[in-house]
């Protein structure tokens, strides 16, 4: 319910994922008995994992070790793996230079212009490992690079930009109809991102497989600070989500919710499912990883802007390998790893057999769920209170 935050103007009140809890089933189930499967169009994925389309966080190589481990890493077709042929030079300079230097670098890095070979090249190399292939491309240039990839072998495509609509409007270049390109594509697509109940519901009516929620909430990413632009996760996931049950009751075609952005630990991750999404997207935790291209350190996809970048290289140090991140077992006491433990252990407290089930799961408004009866952690910076 809306309120008054000044005269003859409402506000709806938002929450974010410190701001709930999920409270425990009547009944428990023992978590190696759940399903945590996804599909995204004909596809069935072991794990409801994306890794972010982030250049510090899926290369080619992450991309197939992510794949092994039944998940999905999504590269990012606008970034350096398709612009430069011998990467890794590029990566150790974004390394190694200094915060204040980081987004001018970044920027110029970026001008380089991106290679059809290497688009294509890119998915080969990740198909050549036997694993899905999942790459993402701005709007304007998803009809270009999606025949490509689709030809090279892609088993998914994603359409990315800080907001997407059914509705966009412009006079200087070519507007992407999402449904003739979702029509004429032979792979699922995903769309993304969106935050809104009514847009979801249009990007759901175009035939894509999924859609991206969250503007903003990602560790990298400063849309929010930039444009004053956003929706508190859980609810925009809930607001979504309601959005893909209206369209299926009405199609009895199911459109994947998938949260990205802003959980950076398993109770994060938890949340969101409990929310109404169907998968994850995750950048942070997996950039982590030593598999990570960008040795602890991550940029958002907006960062290299030539005029307003909205989005920052952070360092978030390496703590483990992408299966200890994934499976375990977990050697820090903060969430951030053994993320499918959580998920599946928080499944079996609240009664839930699968991920739809987890989506029905009793929630509480709890702002202090994180600081409650945690003085000593706090105090002492271990656990919760780092």
């Amino acid at each position: 319910m809306a309120e008054f935050i000044g005269r003859d103007r409402k506000a709806r009140r938002a929450y974010g994922f410190d701001e709930i809890a999920l409270v425990p089933g009547e009944v428990t189930i023992n978590p190696d008995e759940v399903d945590i499967s996804l599909k995204l169009g004909d596809r069935v994925f072991d794990i409801p994992f994306l890794a972010s389309a982030m250049d510090g966080v899926v290369d080619p190589r992450f991309a197939i070790a992510m794949g092994k481990l039944g998940g999905l890493a999504v590269l990012n077709l606008e970034g350096i793996y398709t612009r430069y042929e011998d990467y890794e030079s590029v990566l150790a300079d974004i390394v190694k230079s200094t915060p204040e230097e980081a987004t001018m670098l970044v920027q110029r890095l970026y001008v380089e212009p991106v290679k059809e070979k290497l688009v294509a090249k890119r998915v080969y190399e990740i198909k050549k490992a036997k694993v899905p292939c999942a790459v993402s491309s701005i709007p304007q240039k998803a009809e270009k690079y999606g025949k490509i990839c689709q030809e090279a072998g892609a088993d998914i495509f994603v359409v990315q930009s800080t907001v997407t609509t059914v509705k966009h409007i412009s006079k200087s270049y070519k507007v992407v109809d999402f449904k003739k390109f979702c029509k004429e594509m032979e792979i699922p697509v995903i769309l993304g991102n969106c935050v809104t109940y009514k847009v979801a519901l249009e990007l759901a009516e175009t035939g894509c497989a999924g859609l991206l929620v969250g503007i903003g909430p990602g560790s990298a990413c400063t849309t929010r600070g930039v444009l004053g632009l956003g929706v508190p996760q859980v609810t925009a996931i809930a607001d979504c989500a309601a959005a893909r049950e209206v369209y299926f009751k009405k199609t009895e075609r199911y459109v994947a919710i998938i949260g990205d952005g802003g959980m950076s630990t398993g109770g994060d991750i938890c949340k969101a499912f409990a929310c109404g999404a169907d998968a994850v997207m995750v950048g942070s935790a997996f950039a982590r990883t030593t598999q990570a291209p960008g040795k602890g350190f991550h940029w958002g996809m907006a960062t290299p802007h030539a005029n307003l970048p909205r989005g920052t290289r952070i360092r978030v140090g390496t703590s483990g390998t992408l299966e200890e991140i994934l499976f375990g077992p977990a050697k820090l006491d903060d969430g951030t790893q053994n993320l499918v433990g959580a998920l599946r252990t928080c499944m079996g407290n609240v009664g839930a057999r699968d991920i739809r089930e987890l989506q029905m799961a009793e929630l509480v408004i709890a702002p202090a769920i994180r600081t409650e009866g945690k003085l000593f952690q706090s105090a002492q910076r271990v656990g919760m209170g780092k």
